[in-house]
């Protein structure tokens, strides 16, 4: 039966030192809480941390990638562009020469030089028809200068091409600049973070990522075939890089990052596909559906299309996945990376 008794009463003082008491606790509990740091996250705390950094990482080095892939194409277009240049200011050489002589002969014989009456006439195309209706210039000499314009004209457009290039070339370098230093900030962070760990902490971490490396020697990959010879070709050479480190921006031989992996892998088979993995994502015949993959398939991964690897059968990836890690297989369902689609190269 539950008690009804009336509550013993308090005792006024009592009461006001015990109300003091709490206020005071009050107090000092909320000092301590604004001016204590808060707590340390832990292993797991900072191990999600280091992965999101290192994730960004992989996006940047995939961006660095393209400007440094763009980087060389532009080289290549301006040593053409400027070596084209070259050839045709030797040929305008030529033509002077052949044009001086005759313009020698022409002023002997108490006439104008044509030639110089075209570079000083406002409408050089207009001149020449001018002077050969009036039979001012032969028909060789009409020729000559003809040709002088139209490769003077070629000269400029190619010089101004080759300046274009290079405005493009020196913007792209910054690029490559600017995404260098967020990747290093990025995996400087990373590392920071790491050292905020106990020995036993960075150990056991350690050792889990030995052992995602190790279990590469004993995964099941089935007995399914290649989509295509060449896809089955870029796959073994795959195959034979397992161990290597991952490192940004490398591809190959003895490190990589992923798209320079699949990148490597496909020159050793004779083919040539982009260096990125935005790239890789186009580069051949896209496969939706994870179940339709062939071992030597391109897995594109990440919703920004930023990593790839091989599809290596029975569910699993081979790729080089991220800092810290090495070429190795992996269960596609346990990479945390969304699959997008698959790419045969054939």
């Amino acid at each position: 039966m539950a008690s009804h008794r009336r509550p013993k009463q308090t005792n006024p003082a009592y009461a006001t030192v015990l109300t003091a008491t709490a206020a005071a606790a009050v107090a000092l509990s909320t000092q301590s809480a604004s001016a204590d740091p808060l707590p340390d996250p832990g292993k797991k705390g900072v191990q999600a941390q280091v992965d999101r950094l290192y994730e960004e990482a992989t996006q940047a080095t995939e961006k660095y990638n393209g400007a440094e892939e763009k980087s060389e194409g532009l080289q290549k277009d301006v040593a053409s562009l400027q070596e084209a240049a070259a050839r045709k200011q030797g040929e305008l050489n030529d033509l002077r020469n052949t044009l001086g002589s005759l313009a020698a002969s022409q002023y002997r014989g108490g006439g104008m030089d044509p030639s110089v009456q075209l570079l000083l006439s406002n409408d050089p195309d207009a001149y020449l028809d001018q002077a050969s209706r009036l039979g001012r210039v032969s028909d060789r000499q009409a020729g000559l200068l003809r040709q002088f314009l139209s490769q003077q004209r070629s000269l400029d457009q190619q010089r101004s091409e080759a300046a274009g290039k290079l405005k493009d070339l020196e913007a792209t370098r910054k690029e490559l600049g600017s995404r260098k230093a967020e990747i290093q900030g990025k995996l400087a962070e990373a590392r920071r973070l790491l050292s905020t760990l106990t020995a036993e902490e960075r150990a056991k971490i350690d050792a889990e990522e030995a052992r995602a490396n190790r279990a590469s020697e004993r995964v099941d990959l089935g007995n399914e075939a290649s989509g295509s010879q060449r896809a089955a070709s870029a796959f073994s050479a795959a195959k034979s890089r397992v161990g290597m480190p991952y490192v940004w921006g490398a591809s190959g031989p003895n490190s990589f990052d992923c798209s320079g992996l699949t990148s490597w892998a496909f020159r050793q088979a004779g083919v040539s596909i982009p260096r990125t993995s935005q790239s890789q994502a186009n580069a051949g015949t896209r496969i939706n559906s994870l179940s339709a993959l062939k071992p030597g398939d391109l897995i594109i991964m990440r919703t920004d299309l930023s990593h790839v690897g091989f599809y290596a059968g029975n569910g699993q990836i081979l790729h080089s996945p991220k800092p810290g890690a090495q070429v190795r297989y992996e269960s596609i369902a346990r990479s945390g990376m969304p699959f997008m689609w698959g790419v045969r190269i054939s």
